[in-house]
């Protein structure tokens, strides 16, 4: 197991715990995340009972998981269920002298073949009832379906109110990532992140350990791997779409996710890229968010103008790099070709908006707390618009402070360049666009450092400007050391 301390630390208190009475637990996350291992693994430490649910009829689970149950519990008799209630009741009894973890991974299967599922398990968790508070059974529910399981607890469903453990299994942030593949060098960490992001599954299954010997390797990596027919990541994207319940027009999510991935990344801009109107493309922009494809990013300085990103870097290389030229990349032996001609596309549609995304985790997860006069409320990008020249100007990073009653603090403003040598005039244009916010009047500009963020590193004039106390310099290595 890597990292993910955090998550089996959880997951041990939740089914150790000794109190009376059977609890429920909830965890999701997308595909490939190691969901099902965290799952498994805590069951055969605990002597605990893991069923995995497929895509099938309700009789067809039923009969599953009776022979599951059967071969477990090993009773006089065979079991041979013929609802739910039965099973749960069943799943209860397991825990009648100790604490036992008990699974039900890929619910979402369950629940399309039964709505009614959710109801029983309510029903079979009410209050002082006798099979609930004679068991010590820790009922874990999984899902990869986000929506779905984003409702399981939510307003009115059934099961609101019922967990004890709400647990999201996220890919691995982009320094875990790094660790992960097991490379050192900063700037290919960063290029492999922004295709394959923190999914562990892509390296060991998908890739075959096939990592990058070093960042000469990068473009051969790409094609005898990411752009290879014969390997599974090349339909990978294909496939996470394909695997969401809630995408039933794939067409049109696609084309939604082709936009953004174009650069359009207004709500205006997509439906403008579609010929749509903005309100027809409303609903697949919440589907895809609710999924977790789509995120919303708002304006620091405008909360009612927001942009979208494509969450999944994978599918993000896919929709920029893969898609338009499909038909190529099926063909053998044209990888290469494709990849070398798609240089410029993947730096400017996916390394340098990936880049500018690595720097707000950065200095919201990452950064020294010195670095800031206040605790950062808020780390997004926004658009500046000056009256006096009527011009707006965009920024990369922007940190808004608590507010203690006045204005809103702006700790910093900060520019993110992958290729460019930062210089003097990136200092200067920060410089500018503070005074504008200060004469907006709506932050408090006392205290805003300026943070220059560079993948290609900086001129001396950029280092001199940085001995003050107001502009700091972050280079690649500073993001992962």
């Amino acid at each position: 197991m890597f990292d993910r301390d955090y998550e089996w630390s959880a997951l041990t208190r939740f089914v150790s715990d000794e109190q009376p009475g059977t609890t429920l637990g909830v965890v999701s996350g997308r595909r490939r995340q190691g969901k099902t291992f965290l799952l498994e693994a805590i069951c055969h430490a605990a002597g605990g009972f893991y069923f995995g649910a497929t895509e099938a009829t309700d009789a067809e689970s039923l009969r599953r998981i009776s022979a599951a149950l059967t071969a477990h519990a090993r009773p006089a008799s065979p079991f041979h269920f013929h609802g739910w209630a039965e099973v749960i009741d069943t799943l209860l009894s397991l825990g009648a002298e100790r604490p036992v973890p008990v699974v039900i991974d890929e619910f979402p299967y369950l629940a399309k073949a039964n709505p009614e599922l959710p109801s029983i398990i309510q029903e079979a968790l009410r209050p002082l009832r006798a099979q609930r508070m004679n068991s010590r059974t820790r009922l874990l529910l999984c899902g990869s379906a986000l929506s779905f399981m984003g409702r399981i607890l939510s307003g009115s469903a059934p099961l609101r109110g019922r967990a004890g453990l709400e647990l999201l299994v996220r890919p691995l942030d982009y320094r875990l990532a790094a660790e992960f593949w097991g490379i050192t060098d900063p700037r290919l960490a960063l290029q492999v992140h922004s295709i394959v992001g923190g999914t562990p599954a892509y390296r060991r299954e998908f890739a075959r350990g096939d990592a990058p010997a070093g960042p000469d390797d990068f473009d051969d990596w790409v094609v005898r791997t990411v752009l290879n027919p014969e390997t599974p990541l090349f339909r990978e994207p294909r496939y996470l779409l394909a695997e969401e319940p809630e995408l039933r027009d794939t067409a049109l999510y696609l084309s939604v996710l082709a936009a953004v991935a174009e650069g359009n990344a207004t709500r205006g801009g997509i439906a403008s890229y579609l010929e749509r109107k903005a309100p027809d493309i409303a609903h697949p922009i919440n589907v895809l968010e609710d999924v977790g494809l789509l995120y919303r990013d708002a304006d620091v300085f405008r909360d009612n103008r927001s942009t979208y990103r494509i969450s999944e870097p994978l599918i993000r290389f896919y929709h920029a790099i893969m898609r338009p030229v499909w038909d190529q990349l099926e063909r053998p032996g044209s990888a290469d070709r494709v990849w070398r001609a798609s240089g410029r596309r993947f730096v400017s549609n996916v390394l340098g908006p990936h880049f500018e995304q690595v720097c707000r985790d950065w200095t919201l997860h990452h950064a020294d707390p010195a670095l800031f006069a206040d605790l950062p409320a808020k780390v997004g990008h926004g658009v500046v618009h000056d009256s006096s020249t009527r011009l707006s100007h965009e920024i990369d990073v922007a940190v808004i402070g608590i507010s203690d009653g006045g204005k809103p603090p702006l700790l910093a403003i900060g520019e993110a360049k992958w290729n460019d040598t930062v210089g003097e005039g990136h200092v200067d244009r920060l410089r500018r666009i503070r005074d504008v916010i200060t004469r907006n009047d709506r932050y408090d500009t006392s205290r805003t450092r300026l943070l220059c963020f560079s993948g290609a590193g900086f001129n001396d004039k950029a280092r001199t400007a940085a001995e003050s106390d107001e502009v700091t310099l972050i280079d690649l290595s500073m993001l992962y050391e």
